[in-house]
């Protein structure tokens, strides 16, 4: 039985949970951001030739290392296998947090962190779309884990891999903006904690941070360096009061009046979202037990209340002999977790993904806190208690139930995803790709009978310009101006073709619930007339339409 529980248990459902990401990996990508930059924006790259600028696409000033990553698969024509690159960061972090383990207490604490990291809710979904926040969690805690390093051999050569790893979370996205700050800040502090009643130690401790902080700005100024000769804004498009680079167009593709009614984060989880002051408040603490994906409100994503609660544990010392040093690294993993998910929330309005960084410190403290619960529960003063065969068995009941929840959204997502019927080719790509995006059919109809120089608007198609062999462009803002100035019907076709439109790509129901939001009467009958006589309906299913201009 301890055998089953020790081995089999543990490596087989971690065997199990690799299989269902990996079968899940299998499909077509589908994912919004995989489809409007992250496969998008190297396809562009691709056919281009080399990185250019793209000034209808905002995304394309973020840093993108691992989208030039994805580029090689993409080069031969495969956009499967991104996810396997993105799930590999996924794999290296749980590596990390493996040796990390096993050094600090054993191999079963070790196996168990990683699967409750890679089971995580939100790292499963992560594992398998084509985002970048896996590698931003990844080079974080790399980084994180090379400064604790430092600390631990007495600041020889770490500092610098620590500053390398910095810099290539800022190259893969500007969450890595954070983890700078918190580093160098953590910097002179780990320095101090050895050194604090040496000579000129204060001014030491500055000079590694300051160190640290420009290893990871060299790291990064490729990405810099690239934005400000495009936007004269190095970080562009951040801090442009700063800066004050020159306005750029940027598509506005959203579903919603909220930029329009220039609510902060707050504000919207007031008014939109109908929260109290103290459900905004406890948001850090909430997203630990609620969450759900594609929903904005309930932080498109989920964790683990484990997650929660076991750091709380690691705290708690109940073996005489502890570690100095060992404290002090749960004190520095505690702080950066609480820090950068304090920053998120006031910075913008949370998502779970958006405090990935967080998560593998966490599951550091969930093992020390897992340990500290089963060292207590062996002690002899509570083993030879009467009541601990049934305070053990309610403990292990609350641990395994919560820790299920995982595998049961595993499950869930699996039976989402249903990558089977394509895996054994009951249903072909494109059927695949139609069942989860509704504009497909009209994209590859245009891909396949309109000419090379087709230039199309699109309409409320979610800034997916992914599966677009042609032109596009999702900027209705432009068409608002155009029927606002026309006075017949003849002047909407001709705003259009002075922009070199010829085609649109309409989601039906959306842009009929916008025409009746956002026009008067006279120009709903003008778009009405153009529609009628100036457009021909090439091509029509499941609520999206294909129109050439006459």
């Amino acid at each position: 039985m301890n055998f089953f529980l020790k081995k089999v248990l543990p490596y087989g459902s971690l065997f199990s949970l690799t299989l269902i990401i990996l079968l899940m990996c299998a499909v077509p990508p589908i994912s919004r951001d995989a489809l409007t930059h992250h496969l998008a924006i190297p396809k562009l790259y691709i056919l281009h030739g080399g990185i250019y600028e793209l000034p209808d696409i905002m995304c394309s000033y973020y840093p993108g290392l691992l989208d030039l990553i994805y580029c090689i698969p993409m080069v031969f024509n495969n956009d499967i296998f991104p996810k396997y690159i993105h799930f590999f960061f996924a794999l290296l972090t749980a590596l990390l947090i493996y040796i990390y383990v096993q050094k600090k207490m054993n191999r079963l604490y070790a196996l168990l962190s990683i699967l409750f990291f890679l089971s995580l809710p939100v790292i499963i979904k992560l594992s398998i779309t084509v985002y970048v926040d896996l590698g931003l969690i990844f080079f974080s805690f790399a980084a994180l884990l090379c400064l604790l390093k430092w600390h631990e051999n007495n600041f020889h050569k770490w500092l610098y891999l620590s500053a390398i790893c910095c810099g290539l979370a800022l190259s893969t996205k500007y969450n890595g903006l954070l983890t700078l700050f918190l580093l160098t800040f953590f910097t002179p502090v780990i320095y101090l904690n050895k050194n604090k009643n040496k000579k000129y130690s204060q001014l030491q401790a500055c000079w590694y941070g300051f160190l640290f902080l420009l290893i990871s700005l060299l790291i990064f100024s490729p990405w810099m360096t690239k934005n400000y000769k495009w936007t004269k804004n190095p970080v562009y498009p951040l801090y442009q009061n700063f800066f004050n680079a020159p306005a750029k167009t940027i598509t506005d593709d959203t579903d919603d009046n909220i930029k329009k009614l220039s609510l902060n984060h707050f504000h919207i989880r007031k008014y939109v979202y109908k929260e109290t002051g103290w459900q905004t408040i406890s948001i850090p603490v909430r997203i630990f037990f609620q969450g759900e994906d594609d929903n904005p409100k309930y932080f498109d994503g989920r964790l683990n209340p484990l997650l929660f609660f076991l750091p709380f544990l690691a705290f708690f010392n109940f073996k005489s002999n502890k570690s100095q040093s060992k404290e002090f690294e749960k004190k520095i993993l505690l702080s950066f977790s609480i820090l950068y998910i304090l920053i998120v929330f006031f910075q913008v309005d949370m998502r779970t993904r958006w405090v990935g960084p967080a998560i593998p410190p966490l599951i550091l403290l969930s093992s020390f806190g897992l340990e500290n619960l089963f060292t207590t529960l062996k002690s002899d003063k509570i083993k030879n208690n009467i009541n601990y065969k049934i305070l053990s068995s309610v403990i292990t009941i609350l641990l395994v139930s919560m820790f299920s929840l995982n595998f049961i959204y595993a499950y869930n997502l699996f039976q989402k995803t249903d990558p089977l019927p394509y895996i054994f080719n009951q249903i072909t790509r494109a059927q695949y790709i139609q069942k989860y995006r509704s504009e497909y059919s009209a994209l590859q109809f245009a891909n396949n009978n309109l000419n090379k120089d087709t230039k199309i608007l699109a309409f409320f198609l979610g800034d997916r310009r992914y599966y677009s062999n042609h032109d596009i462009n999702f900027n209705r803002g432009l068409f608002q101006q155009i029927v606002k100035r026309a006075t017949t019907e003849d002047e909407i076709l001709n705003g259009l073709k002075n922009n070199n439109y010829t085609d649109l790509i309409i989601n039906h129901a959306k842009l009929n619930n916008w025409i009746g939001l956002e026009f008067k009467e006279n120009e709903k009958k003008l778009i009405s007339l153009f529609f009628n006589n100036h457009t021909d309906k090439i091509f029509s299913k499941d609520g999206h339409g294909l129109y050439h201009l006459k």
